[in-house]
């Protein structure tokens, strides 16, 4: 999903080092490396400058003092061991929560010194990653008229489009009993019951982008239904932003506390504010028969609209762009972060060494369960009791949300050992599991 740039500089400074006497920042996971065209490149940052790589080559250097890993890729059992300890270990992860659930528990983020993920307690948040302004929230919206006559050749007032079925907020399991009480248009793999009017429109990679005729005949429909593939706190993707830009209003289910980043009070319907899909249902056909109400939803499009003062700092605050040219894009942005982190650590430790131990060590920084922290997968309706013992989601990914709370506790009981060997990992899920099944 990255586009090789130039070279990423850095804003510049005063630091007159030589590239040989730099901390080196090595990106563990190297296709994320956010440079081009070399393997490693000098960066310089507000504070000081780092040499960064994704050379595994320097892993144990003594300059070597930071490892950035992505979160989609990082694996316990393949974590690079023995620990050393004077390196800190930074981890990207803007993506689902359900690419590793591992993050989500303690002893999984807790291996990390700093964050960037999509939740606002990071230390580098990227919680408004598929928000590119408030221009884009400002695009315009059909005419009702148009929507309403659109209605009227047969065309539901909820549209669905999702290819991806089996996910952890088992959306569909909710939009199956939904769809028993209102009209709903599904033309993704998921529940499919309508055909995209032509070829073009039908092939994948037009529906996952910002395609004009695809966004015209998404745009026409009243609602959208925006649930993400799982829950947790500001996570929040184009499947709520694409609707609201294209002024049909997103019917959602994912951040729990996604109110905050809503342009205005009345801007989005969430499923969780009422009691049942039948309800929903209802009120959805209430908006779709008296259209003065539906446009309330709208009026954060309107000339001072945008009321919600927290979300235009916030846009403004970002210092790294989306589709923005003339700014760092967040990775650049995450790796100053960190070399700015280092360099201020490495100073404090040559004056510990210096006062001979006079001026305390600097404390190693350590990210927090609410930096990640997403809860447990729910059935998207109903209860987990009443699901089937053959259920294929509970069976994936309940298992999968709790046997990464042992991986991480493996992987860190073997760091906690100073374990040089990975190989043994699973030997100590094995010890874990054990320890467990005693104790109940």
């Amino acid at each position: 999903a990255f586009v090789a740039a130039a070279s990423y500089r850095g804003p510049g400074n005063n630091d007159t080092r030589s590239n040989k006497a730099l901390p080196i920042l090595l990106w563990w996971s190297g296709s994320l490396f956010p440079h081009f065209p070399g393997d490693t490149e000098r960066i310089d940052c507000p504070r000081g400058s780092c040499l960064v790589t994704r050379s595994r080559r320097v892993a144990r250097h003594r300059r070597t003092k930071a490892l950035i890993f992505y979160g989609t890729d990082f694996r316990a059992y393949e974590a690079p061991l023995p620990r050393l300890a004077h390196q800190t270990w930074a981890l990207f992860h803007e993506e689902s929560p359900m690419n590793n659930y591992v993050l989500s528990h303690p002893p999984g983020i807790q291996l990390f010194n700093y964050t960037a993920t999509f939740r606002r307690e990071s230390d580098y948040p990227l919680t408004l990653q598929w928000l590119p302004g408030v221009g884009y929230l400002r695009g315009p919206a059909v005419p009702l008229a148009e929507k309403d006559a659109w209605r009227r050749k047969g065309y539901a007032p909820v549209l669905y489009m999702q290819s991806h079925c089996d996910v952890p907020s088992d959306r569909d399991r909710y939009v199956r009993e939904l769809m028993k009480y209102i009209q709903v248009d599904s033309y993704g793999k998921c529940l499919h019951n309508r055909e995209l009017p032509s070829e073009r429109l039908r092939d994948t990679s037009t529906a996952t982008t910002e395609d004009s005729e695809f966004m015209t005949f998404i745009a026409r429909y009243k609602f959208h239904l925006a649930l993400e593939n799982a829950i947790c706190d500001d996570y929040m993707t184009e499947k709520l932003w694409r609707p609201m830009h294209l002024g049909a209003v997103p019917v959602y289910r994912g951040s729990p506390a996604v109110r905050d980043w809503m342009p205005n009070n009345l801007s989005i319907i969430l499923i969780d504010d009422f009691d049942s899909p039948q309800e929903l249902a209802k009120y959805l056909d209430f908006l779709d028969k008296n259209g003065e109400e539906y446009m309330k939803y709208l009026e954060y499009k309107n000339l001072g609209g945008i009321k919600n003062q927290f979300l235009l700092e916030s846009l403004e605050r970002r210092e790294w762009g989306v589709n923005d040219m003339t700014l760092p894009n967040y990775l650049n942005g995450f790796e100053c972060f960190i070399c700015d982190r280092e360099n201020t650590r490495v100073k404090e430790e040559q004056e510990h060494k210096k006062s001979h131990g006079k001026i305390p060590a600097p404390r190693p920084r350590i990210a927090q369960f609410k930096h990640m922290g997403c809860p447990m997968p729910t059935p998207g309706f109903g209860i987990v009791e009443d699901l089937s013992g053959g259920d294929s989601w509970k069976e994936m990914w309940l298992q999968d949300y709790w046997q990464s709370l042992d991986q991480g506790e493996a992987l860190t009981a073997m760091i906690h050992r100073n374990e040089s060997h990975q190989g043994r990992f699973w030997d100590y899920m094995h010890e874990i599991f054990l320890k467990r099944t005693r104790q109940h």
